[in-house]
């Protein structure tokens, strides 16, 4: 996977790392903060969290009465410190990578988040900004305490 076509993203989360990797492993927890756009909602979320297992997640415009939904396996698990999982949105054959790690310093949280394996630049353009709001999202539903589960 060219690195030339791979997403970084980085956040800061006030919440510890135990809570923010929760969030991204709790169906319940994700279904509140996991849109790529604002007034979208999570209409479906799965997580079989082990190391072959399942995540799935589907988010809904209202507006368009339209579904974006994708999904992928767990290639590792690390708690609290790291996600690992392939990702693949449905109806396209490009199968990706999602890399998630998890720093805590003084109860705050750095959230690295890397998608390599897209198709081109413009494909890490169009993901930057979904993931920049899917991760905005559970920044402020974190701060807010409105991602325990």
């Amino acid at each position: 996977m060219s690195a030339a076509h791979t997403l970084r993203i980085q956040r800061t989360v006030q919440a510890p790392a135990e809570a923010v990797f929760d969030a991204w492993t709790s169906p319940e927890v994700m279904r509140r903060w996991w849109q790529a756009e604002q007034g979208w909602e999570t209409s479906e979320a799965e997580v079989d969290l082990r190391v072959g297992g399942a995540v799935r997640v589907v988010m809904r415009d209202p507006e368009k009465d339209a579904e974006y939904g994708g999904g992928g396996h767990y290639l590792e698990i690390e708690r609290p410190a790291r996600l690992v999982f392939t990702w693949i949105w449905d109806g396209e054959t490009r199968r990706t990578l999602i890399e998630i790690d998890f720093a805590e310093h003084d109860g705050a949280t750095t959230v690295r988040f890397t998608h390599s394996g897209l198709l081109d630049e413009a494909t890490v353009r169009s993901h930057e900004r979904g993931w920049g709001t899917v991760l905005d999202n559970l920044a402020h539903a974190l701060a807010e305490g409105g991602a325990a589960a």
